[in-house]
Parts: C-alpha cells; sequence; structure tokens
C-alpha cells in the first residue's frame, strides 16, 4: 500500500466527483458505490486508520482491567469534547468511534430492517410525521445492504416485514441461554426467534466465520463481524482515496449559495487544505453532521449551511435500553458468546398506539471475569485500574469464598427496546462555553424522554417480569435506563423545505450538489437497530449521486 493509500499523503485530491465526509458504513458504502461506477471519490475521516491485523491486540487490551474501554479506540480526549444538557446524560465517547470504519469498529452488529409501520406513524396513528418514502422504497436497498454487509438470518420470524430472497447466511443457532426462557415463552404465548446480524456464520466476503471471541464490543479480532472499512479497502481497489487524521472544519459554497465547492479540513501538522469536488456527501453521524453544518454559516447562511428550515440539529432520537435482571434456583452454567442469538418482535405492530413498539432481546450474560474479580481483591465495587489489585480486602480462601458468592451462576437477563418519538426540543446544538483541539464550538446533545416513552417502558417492564414469574425467577432487579447509542434525526428528510432539511433522494432542499448518508436523516425511528436501513439509504443515495454525475 502506497503511502498515498495509507493516507500519509494529505493534500487534497484533484479533479474529484464526490468528496465524501466519513468513512463510517455510511461513508464507505457510499465511496465503494459510486468507485465501483468509475467515478473519482475521496473520502475525509477525522480520525485514524487502525490495521486489522492489531485487533487480537486490542482485544487483549479490551479485557485487562487496567485499560476502559474508550481507549481501544482512542476514543474522548479534547478532539471529542461535548455537552450533554438534557434530563438522561448523554455519554456520547462511550460509544462512538472516529477512525476509518467509524463506529462499526465497535457495534454489536444486529441487522434488523425497519417495519412497515416506521414510515407511516402519523398516518396510522396520528403521531410525529410520516416519511417521504415508504418501505417498498427501501426494499430493494434493504436486500442489496444485507448482501454487501454479510447478514446471517432466519426465516422463523413471523412478525418481520416482507423480504424478497432469503439472508445471504443461515441464522446462528440458540444459545444455551436463549434455552432458559423458552418454555415460560411458549406458556406466555411469546414466539422467540433468530436475530439477523451483520456476522460471518460461516465463511463470507473473504472474511472467516465467527470463532467466538466474545468481545464483539468493543472489537472483534478474527472479522467475522462487519466493519465499515471492509468496504473502505473496497473503494481503495477501486481507486478511491482516504485521507485520514482530517476532520472537516467547515464547508464553502458558491456565490448563488446553491452549491458546495469545497470542504475545508484541518491535517496533524497544522495545516488547512481545500477539497474541492463536485458533489459533496455527509456521512459523519447524526451529532457531527448537523454540527459542521451549522458550523458552516455564512453571510447566506447565518443559522448553518442547509437550515433554510431551521431544524438543522432538531429531532435528534436515540433508543432506550430497559433491562432487568434475575436468578434462577438452578445453575444457568452460560457461555457468552458476545452477542444475542435470540429476541422477539411480537410487540412490535400493533393496531393503536401507545405503547410504542418494543423490540425484546434474551441475553447471553456475561458475568464479570473470575480473572478480573481476582485482580481486584474481591472488590467489585470500584471501577477497574491498576489501582484494584491493592484496592480489595480479601485473598486467599476467603477471596475465592467471596467470588463464588458474588458469581453464583444462576443469573439470567434480557432488556427491550422501547421506542421513542422525534422532539424539536432534543437536539444537537453547539456549545460556545467548551470548544475542541481545533477551537471549535463541541456539540451539545439534549435528550429528554416523555409520557409516550414511559408508557412503553411501563409495558415492557410487565412483559419482562411475566417472563421471569413465570420461570421462578428471584431477585429482580431492573437496571438503570440509559441509552442504546443509536443517534437519529437532526437533519431529517421531507418533502416540504420548511420543515425538512433532505429530500426523498437524500439530496439537501438548499444545495444541489450535497447529500447526507446517515440515521441524521430519519424521520422516526422505530425501534430496530438503525445501521441496516443507514446501509439501505448509502446504497439509495449512491444511485442518486451517480445518476447526476
Amino acid at each position: 500500500m502506497s503511502e498515498r493509500q495509507r493516507g500519509g499523503d494529505r493534500a487534497p485530491a484533484e479533479k474529484q466527483d464526490v468528496c465524501v465526509i466519513g468513512s463510517g458504513v455510511a461513508g464507505a458504502l457510499v465511496a465503494y458505490a459510486l468507485s465501483d461506477r468509475g467515478h473519482d471519490v475521496v473520502m475525509l475521516e477525522a480520525g485514524k486508520r487502525f490495521d486489522p491485523a492489531n485487533r487480537l491486540q486490542r482485544m487483549e487490551r479490551a479485557i485487562r482491567p487496567e485499560y476502559h474501554l474508550p481507549e481501544v479506540w482512542d476514543m474522548g480526549g479534547e478532539r471529542d469534547r461535548f455537552t450533554s444538557s438534557g434530563d438522561l446524560y448523554y455519554a456520547l465517547n462511550r460509544t462512538r468511534v472516529k477512525a476509518v470504519g467509524g463506529t462499526t469498529l465497535h457495534w454489536l452488529g444486529i441487522t434488523p430492517r425497519f417495519h412497515e409501520k416506521d414510515f407511516e406513524m402519523q398516518s396510522r396513528y396520528g403521531l410525529a410525521s410520516d416519511w417521504p418514502i415508504g418501505y417498498e422504497d427501501l426494499r430493494p436497498y434493504y436486500a442489496e445492504a444485507e448482501t454487501e454487509l454479510g447478514v446471517s438470518g432466519g426465516t422463523d420470524n413471523p412478525f418481520a416485514p416482507p423480504r424478497e430472497t432469503d439472508f445471504p447466511m443461515d441464522a446462528f443457532p440458540a444459545s444455551y441461554s436463549d434455552s432458559l426462557f423458552a418454555e415460560a415463552c411458549e406458556a406466555l404465548g411469546i414466539t422467540m426467534h433468530s436475530v439477523p446480524q451483520a456476522r460471518n456464520s460461516e465463511p463470507y466476503d473473504d472474511r472467516s466465520q465467527c470463532v467466538g471471541y466474545s468481545t464483539c464490543i468493543p472489537v472483534c479480532p478474527s472479522g467475522a463481524k462487519y466493519s465499515g472499512d471492509v468496504h473502505v479497502r473496497k473503494a481503495q481497489s477501486n481507486g478511491a482515496r482516504v485521507i485520514s487524521q482530517a476532520p472537516v472544519q467547515y464547508l464553502e459554497h458558491d456565490s448563488a449559495g446553491e452549491r458546495v465547492e469545497a470542504a475545508v479540513y484541518a491535517t496533524p501538522d497544522g495545516e488547512r487544505h481545500r477539497q474541492e469536488a463536485r458533489q459533496f456527501v455527509l456521512a459523519c453521524g447524526a451529532v457531527e453532521i448537523p454540527r459542521l453544518l451549522l458550523l458552516s454559516r455564512s453571510s447566506q447562511y447565518p443559522e448553518g449551511l442547509a437550515n433554510t428550515s431551521g431544524v438543522v440539529g432538531k429531532y435528534f432520537m436515540d433508543h432506550l435500553v430497559v433491562r432487568v435482571g434475575a436468578e434462577l434456583d438452578e445453575p444457568t452454567n452460560q457461555e457468552p458468546i458476545g452477542y444475542q442469538t435470540r429476541e422477539t418482535h411480537q410487540f412490535y405492530d400493533h393496531d393503536d398506539s401507545p405503547p410504542g413498539s418494543v423490540k425484546l432481546v434474551f441475553e447471553n450474560v456475561n458475568p464479570p471475569s473470575l480473572a478480573e474479580s481476582a485482580l481486584r481483591g474481591g472488590d467489585t465495587g470500584t471501577p477497574g485500574d491498576l489501582s484494584d489489585v491493592v484496592a480489595g480486602d480479601t485473598w486467599g480462601d476467603e477471596l475465592v469464598d467471596t467470588v463464588r458468592d458474588r458469581m453464583p451462576n444462576r443469573r439470567v437477563g434480557m432488556f427491550g427496546n422501547p421506542e421513542t418519538l422525534p422532539r424539536a426540543e432534543n437536539s444537537v446544538t453547539l456549545d460556545y462555553e467548551k470548544t475542541d483541539s481545533h477551537g471549535n464550538p463541541v456539540p451539545d446533545v439534549s435528550f429528554t424522554i416523555g409520557g409516550y416513552e414511559r408508557r412503553t417502558i411501563e409495558f415492557i417492564r410487565d412483559v419482562q417480569r411475566d417472563i421471569l414469574n413465570e420461570m421462578d425467577a428471584s431477585n429482580i432487579v431492573d437496571s438503570p435506563l440509559r441509552t442504546a447509542s443509536h443517534k437519529m434525526g437532526t437533519t431529517r428528510m421531507g418533502t416540504d423545505p420548511s420543515e425538512s432539511v433532505v429530500d426523498s433522494r437524500l439530496r439537501t432542499h438548499d444545495l444541489r450538489n450535497l447529500s447526507i448518508a446517515s440515521s441524521s436523516v430519519f424521520v422516526t425511528g422505530g425501534a430496530m437497530n438503525p445501521t441496516l436501513t443507514i446501509a439501505a439509504l448509502s446504497l439509495k443515495a449512491a444511485d442518486a449521486i451517480h445518476r447526476d454525475l
């Protein structure tokens, strides 16, 4: 690989057809799809390029108690400073990754399709807004996305939306942990089924099948789980160029305010460059995309680029995680495999709302390791770091008894993802009181839930407790509510330029050569993991851009 291919040469590329900003799954697919049709493509990525050959070492680092998970992919620090101002603290740096491949370096890999009703919330329930496209518009792109990412799945889900082809690979078999829930669910009339996921159940696309390292988050050492850098490399094979460690500072538009002319980016040596292109694609996520548009304000667009509607940054959404754990009066002998193999979508489609849609997931419970507990001297109440070796107050036989008592081998758990609605007050704005390593205002993420979400949470907690009571479980404990880091909204899609940022082909209403490929264009967020829908929309956007070139 040449220095230019490795990203060491950070000078702008000349005479480019397309400039893609961001190299996660969305940017990677757009770059691949367009470069595969012969277009000249350059990608600008704020983070580093990590060598896939080093992922085993990263996994070893991740499981050591002296390391914190964000260190695995160099997350956080002055570069990634942010503010959280809503009722729910938003731990932005716990999950997003700025690197070639983006957050898919760190994701779990679950890839369900949205259901038809997710596109029709206003028409069906009088809630939120309809998308300007429906499930049928996205259906062929879903199939293409499943092929590109490599999705393992089954046909045993009676609640799934219609599909035209089998999954590229068979579903993973049910885990032992799944069998612990099966009898109770059957007694309650709850149907468990397989989980579609971008993880190889057999060798696929020159990547191995899953070998069960059980460290999907934060890192898959084998490469069986899909990550965006797969299509970055394919795009590069087609001639695309990647400039890493090149965070875009702002976009420049022409004098008419109709077209973007350049993306101005910074490099580690302190230089700034202008990358010109015929078409620009924003693919850096539902936080950095609105932030970049707001940073790109001009005399013609004083409220930010592509923000004539005033809704850039508004309608931010995420999914919630409603978890419950319990103990059974028998050994569960779980063998955690790092991902889920059974869930139910039985509570997704309904005639009335609220409660909203819920996806219920049966966990493969992953208890703290014996080694980690021992290193902490039996003290599991302190954060994991080197000081824990001397922080515990029990050793020897007493320590063994303590660890055994705290790891009773009887645990089970499940979690629900309830639907959240888009609200204008949930937003990504600029915090002018705090700046990043380049002196730019950091993003302020404000996220608060309302009565609709609370009704849905109550509903799924009742379902969870019904299942656990049917299992005669004890010590039932609700975990604190948290977000799933499925960032959505902020540059929503629509037909009315006064209420939305992009049209149905993902092009901004204000600028004729600026498109957005991201969950930021979602109008509603449903309760399904968003990545497959991001991938499908990215392929749709690439088709539209190809027609324009």
